[in-house]
């Protein structure tokens, strides 16, 4: 499998429908992951990839971005279990569970807000 940019984050690698769950499920109760879901036709998805990865490296490890490209082998099964409408679609993990999503193309400063908002939640979530 091959990232669908040029920048490249040691904090995202990418995932298929085997291992989803012990990469991203299971590893989302150690630290929250965030999945990205991609085509290679998709111009938005190429678009939103570098702010993606930008976003996760501000985090320094404390957060991984999984890349799941959905017309790759049997992928595709992932985006019908998790009833995606179209690509991009982000989908933020927490302790095994979906804790947020958006769609479409974001600037760096969208999707670092959108996700310090899901995080403060989760660590509010925690907290209670």
């Amino acid at each position: 499998m091959l990232f669908h940019t040029l920048v490249e984050s040691p904090y995202a690698f990418d995932v298929d429908v085997e291992r989803f769950e012990p990469d991203v499920l299971a590893a989302s109760h150690q630290q929250p992951v965030l999945v990205d879901f991609w085509a290679e036709w998709c111009a938005p998805c190429h678009q939103l990839s570098p702010h993606l990865n930008r976003v996760v490296d501000e985090y320094r490890g404390a957060l991984r971005l999984a890349k799941v490209e959905v017309d790759e082998g049997e992928n595709m099964k992932l985006a019908g279990q998790f009833r995606l409408r179209g690509f991009p679609t982000v989908i933020l993990f927490q302790d095994g569970e979906e804790r947020g999503r958006f769609s479409g193309s974001r600037s760096t400063h969208q999707v670092r807000e959108w996700l310090a908002a899901h995080l403060a939640d989760m660590a509010g979530d925690a907290a209670a």
